[in-house]
């Protein structure tokens, strides 16, 4: 567990933990040796150790050094796909691929030389039809991956190769804290493997310090249930907090969007549930209210804890499961505010939802396309302004971007674009009425005045300009895990002239079938060509080959020359043609590498990765992100991470590119709130900022914000990259 742990504060902070003992003075097993080796195998895979760290590692033991160096690599590799072996089928990809007829023509031949395939293939070449399936060259690799790497050139170095540099942390215990304090006080949700590492983080940390807030109820859910095992009090306010905390005892959706299937608790446990849902209930009988958003849950929980037994000890526990069975009236918030609103009246609506700022907040949009005067618009808008103060920044800055992008016009052809928290999207015309261009103004600058006044005061803040256009991370559910994972609608420039994207996976048992496919489009989202099984080589590059089956883990490879590249967007996708889905695989991840042109290398090399991207989602199409020339020809990366439903089986991106085409288009037109907007709020007063060249970093403390922590910073520095960037999101 220790050693998951170690892991995890790597992973998420690009620190390595201090070892507490030193080698003695003069020892002859001081690790000085073993860390310059360390380094140099770190090198090789796209890590360096920082100049502290290596000071650090070379004073203490040797065999200390060793069982950090362990660690850390097995952590760096799996960071960037480098534990896998990614084999090809074209053992000389990508050169030497041939066209895609000459290819099934092999195939189809080899298969008339072998006795116990000529028989079928020469029955199907009777009907006209061969299915590529059944030939044995097809889908499975023909070589090792020992083959493989002798077939290979070495990989020559490049100063544009991956260099990710490792910093040296506090003692292990005091960096698990604060990594756990981290994510549990984080003011936006987390993704999924987020929440998972934050539940082995709270069993861990139940009896040390806990953050002042935990703002996030599935994260409360989440630590609520390594405390309820360990025999904590319980950090519960609502009723619908108890109802998280029993979904998360089943391992279930802590975040309700799911029916979870309760186990049956131990009589312990069901005791605490119903104790504390007394509890809150008696302190606050209106918070009965919350349970008609999710009364089918609550009544198939209170079946689980045997409610009707403990009826006379925890008579409010009681009234939550009347409630949800309907034998006892408790009405809610939002009926109320649905009440008013049928009637038209919008303004006492506005009123009364100044009782939860949040949702007025919310609601802005609909209330001001409702209001049938300006009067009622005048009414929405002073309410918010009156309760701006106490709305959650996340929520604050979610509503800006959603009225930034507001059309103030109608004009036709506008589309909206839907992102749910699954990551699945799907497009359709925008029917709204047009907002007020005053009306969206004046709440533009109310927002952006109170995000200011709560942004702390920087001092001097130095500024990476490449994180500038970086997406702010409203929502966990707009990433995924990985390395060099961006918040989805992020920008980033892409420095090389060779693409090479890659997909791996593992199935559990289920034979399984993932193709990588590009897609490539012109400037109004055409299709002028793709890269795929189907299609492997193009001008802009070639495509690996097919496998088809992935006992023991698969990979394909698409390489492209970006100066070859034809049009505007090129699209990667992961098509699942058949078998399990990414959620259901041991492991599948997606990412890319960046060359040179005179690089060479086995197929896949680790110092080249730039991204690797966990595949996690519920759509049988996954599209990770979409690469967008600029107009003065520089390539950049927008960041999708989206899944479309696809059809069950048999997924291709000839199937799927209108459909691909009409969601990057809305996706394009959508300007996402970024860094930028924060740090130009943060540039009032007595703050100075400097754009960092890469040069020499100032002396005294800063605030600095970047794609990687520079060395040589000051130790009392705060420093924001992309693994806290949640931290810049003001509360």
């Amino acid at each position: 567990m220790v050693h998951r742990l170690q892991s995890l504060v790597t992973r998420h902070t690009h620190r390595v933990p201090a070892v507490p003992s030193p080698a003695a003075p003069g020892s002859a097993r001081r690790g000085d040796v073993v860390a310059r080796q360390f380094d140099v195998v770190l090198m090789s895979v796209g890590f360096k150790l920082s100049a502290d760290l290596l000071k650090h590692l070379s004073a203490v033991s040797e065999d200390s050094v060793i069982d950090t160096a362990v660690r850390t690599l097995d952590t760096v590799r799996e960071m960037v796909g480098d534990h896998v072996r990614h084999n090809a089928y074209f053992i000389d990809f990508p050169s030497n691929v041939p066209d895609t007829d000459t290819f099934w023509q092999q195939c189809i031949v080899q298969a008339l030389a072998d006795d116990v395939s000529r028989p079928g293939t020469l029955a199907q070449l009777s009907t006209g039809v061969v299915d590529l399936l059944t030939l044995p060259s097809y889908g499975s690799y023909q070589h090792t991956y020992a083959e493989l790497l002798a077939a290979q050139d070495e990989l020559l170095a490049a100063a544009g190769d991956r260099v990710t540099v490792l910093h040296l942390g506090g003692v292990l215990e005091d960096e698990i804290s604060a990594l756990y304090q981290d994510l549990a006080g984080s003011a936006t949700p987390l993704g999924d493997e987020g929440l998972r590492d934050l539940a082995a983080l709270a069993g861990h940390c139940v009896e040390g310090p806990q953050p002042a807030v935990i703002p996030m109820r599935e994260s409360r859910a989440v630590i609520n249930r390594a405390r309820i095992e360990a025999g904590a009090d319980l950090l519960v306010g609502t009723v619908t907090d108890v109802l998280r905390l029993a979904c998360a005892l089943s391992d279930g959706d802590v975040t309700l969007q799911e029916p979870t299937r309760f186990r049956s608790p131990s009589r312990r446990v069901r005791r605490v549930l119903l104790a504390v849902l007394d509890s809150v209930v008696a302190a606050s009988p209106a918070k009965l209210a919350d349970v008609a958003a999710h009364r089918e849950a609550f009544k198939r929980l209170g079946e689980r804890l045997h409610a009707h037994e403990y009826r006379a000890r925890w008579p409010h526990a009681a009234d939550v499961f009347a409630v949800a069975r309907g034998e006892k009236e408790a009405r809610s918030f939002d009926s109320r505010v649905e009440e008013l609103l049928d009637v038209g009246d919008v303004t006492a609506a506005a009123r009364l939802l100044t009782a939860a700022p949040g949702r007025l907040f919310r609601s802005l949009d609909r209330l001001l396309r409702t209001s049938a005067t300006a009067a009622e618009r005048e009414a929405v808008i002073a309410a918010a302004e009156q309760v701006v103060g106490q709305v959650a920044g996340r929520v604050l800055l979610s509503v800006r971007e959603h009225l930034h992008n507001r059309p103030q016009t109608r004009d036709g052809g506008e589309q909206r674009v839907f992102v749910n928290r699954l990551g699945r999207a799907w497009v359709t015309d925008d029917t709204r009425a047009p907002m007020a261009a005053a009306d969206r103004a004046r709440l533009l600058t109310a927002i952006d005045a109170e995000v200011g006044r709560r942004l702390p005061a920087p001092g001097h803040l130095l500024i990476d300009p490449d994180i500038l256009d970086v997406a702010l991370p409203l929502s966990g559910k707009a990433t995924t895990a990985g390395l060099g994972v961006l918040p989805r609608g992020s920008l980033s420039l892409i420095d090389g002239e060779l693409l090479r994207f890659f997909v791996y996976w593992k199935q559990t048992g289920t034979p399984t079938d993932y193709d990588l496919s590009a897609l490539m489009l012109d400037a109004r989202f055409r299709t002028i060509a793709w890269l795929s099984y189907t299609a492997l080589t193009e001008l802009e590059g070639e495509h690996s080959g097919d496998i088809t089956n992935a006992p023991d883990g698969a990979t394909e490879f698409i390489n492209m020359r970006l100066g070859a590249a034809r049009g505007t967007f090129i699209v990667p996708q992961v098509n699942i043609y058949s078998g399990e889905g990414f959620e259901e695989t041991e492991e599948s991840f997606f990412g890319f590498m960046l060359r040179d042109a005179e690089q060479r290398g086995r197929p896949f090399e680790p110092r080249t990765v730039r991204l690797k991207s966990e595949l996690r989602g519920p759509g049988r199409v996954a599209l990770p992100l979409a690469f967008v020339r600029a107009e003065d020809g520089r390539w950049h990366a927008k960041w999708l991470h989206l899944y479309l439903r696809g059809a069950p089986n048999a997924n291709r991106v000839e199937g799927n590119r209108v459909t691909v085409a009409a969601l990057l288009r809305g996706i394009v037109g959508r300007e996402h709130l970024t860094v930028r907007h924060l740090t130009d709020l943060m540039g009032g007063g007595t703050t100075v900022t400097t754009l960092w060249d890469g040069s020499e970093v100032p002396e005294g403390p800063v605030t600095y914000i970047g794609l990687e922590r520079p060395e040589g910073l000051h130790p009392e520095s705060r420093i924001i990259t992309p693994q806290n960037l949640r931290d810049l999101i003001p509360e």
